[in-house]
């Protein structure tokens, strides 16, 4: 296939995930009623989230630095998350647009919605359907790009580091108040906090306030996402987070669906935001560039000089393509390796 001939078929992807096809409808449904994660709305949020970015402008512009003509025999190895739905996605897009193979090992939590796009996929573009594969396990492949925790990314160095790959660790994200937010401006931070439930690493898990804010502000600011403590599961972590809290004396705020606690760390428990004071513009900065290998992304009212991409409030769950996950290009790592010249140490296992 040709470049073009790949952006077509993704952008028929996107009509089709726009549309209110009945078969795609059911899909959803059911993978909200598999997972109690992956509640309608945030199912509905995830697939908008990608037709967004898969209109034949968008994608003809991401790809235009690279060359990516005709199809090569290499192969990519993709191990996906499966913290929110379809969080693999910009992988798998990535790799097929840039002429590779694809082994993808699925997510247990995400299997359904991730299979059903690449299903669809195959039957806008029979083509792809030598292109990629399922597995449990992958082999012969050429590189690899894996997303997973700290702990499971020791695994994946251990097992794929002689080869090209791109290994993503733990990140969190942060935002960033002045104390001049608009009622709206935080309400909108609201769905960086909450959408997903906060379990994405672009979900905001840390706050900088300048010293002496008044947090009911902020709570004030976010009273609308206060029904998010009706879903259980969610529920038992805020229950559970409060009693440890309450029984150890630590100091928090409390507004009946989110704890405040005070804590230099950036990855907070669940139904739990972390916050650190600033007094300078120049502190924050400095505080802000050291956490930089911490965090995926900033939420703030404007830009900062932080080398970590910062976003509007209500913007940090609607990344474009060249967002790229960790801060590492992955367009450019593919174009890096595509085709390597005889010689080179070989990537097969």
């Amino acid at each position: 296939m040709t470049k073009k001939q790949r952006i077509e078929a993704f952008t028929h992807l996107g009509t089709y995930l726009l549309s209110a096809d009945p078969h795609l409808q059911e899909v959803l449904e059911t993978a909200a009623s598999r997972n109690p994660w992956f509640t309608l709305p945030n199912v509905q949020h995830a697939v908008g989230a990608i037709a967004a970015n898969l209109s034949e402008a968008q994608l003809g512009d991401w790809l235009a630095p690279y060359p990516f003509d005709g199809d090569t025999d290499q192969t990519v190895g993709l191990i996906l998350a499966g913290n929110i739905p379809l969080v693999g996605f910009h992988d798998i897009l990535s790799a097929l647009c840039a002429g590779y193979r694809i082994q993808v090992k699925l997510a247990a939590a995400d299997q359904q919605l991730t299979t059903h796009l690449l299903e669809q996929l195959q039957a806008i573009e029979p083509r792809f359907r030598s292109r990629i594969q399922l597995t449990e396990r992958l082999r012969d492949f050429d590189a690899v790009i894996a997303t997973g925790s700290d702990n499971s990314a020791r695994y994946f160095e251990y097992y794929f580091g002689k080869v090209p790959h791109i290994i993503r660790k733990n990140r969190n994200s942060a935002a960033v108040l002045s104390g001049n937010e608009t009622t709206d401006e935080l309400q909108q931070l609201g769905h960086d906090i909450f959408d997903f439930f906060g379990l994405g690493c672009r979900n905001v898990s840390k706050l900088f306030l300048p010293k002496g804010y008044d947090i009911s502000l902020f709570f004030e600011g976010i009273a609308a996402f206060s029904g998010i403590i009706d879903h259980h599961k969610y529920r038992n972590n805020y229950d559970y987070n409060k009693s440890i809290y309450l029984i150890n004396g630590d100091p928090h705020y409390d507004n009946g669906f989110l704890l405040v606690k005070r804590d230099v760390r950036t990855a907070s428990p669940l139904a739990v935001l972390y916050e650190e004071e600033y007094e300078t513009t120049t502190e924050l900065h400095a505080r802000l560039s050291a956490l930089a290998p911490q965090l995926q992304c900033i939420v703030a009212g404007g830009t900062l000089p932080v080398p970590t991409p910062v976003f509007d409030f209500g913007r940090s769950q609607q990344p474009e393509l060249n967002d790229y996950a960790d801060g590492v290009n992955t367009l450019d790592f593919l174009a890096t390796h595509r085709d390597s010249p005889s010689g080179q140490p070989s990537a097969k296992r």
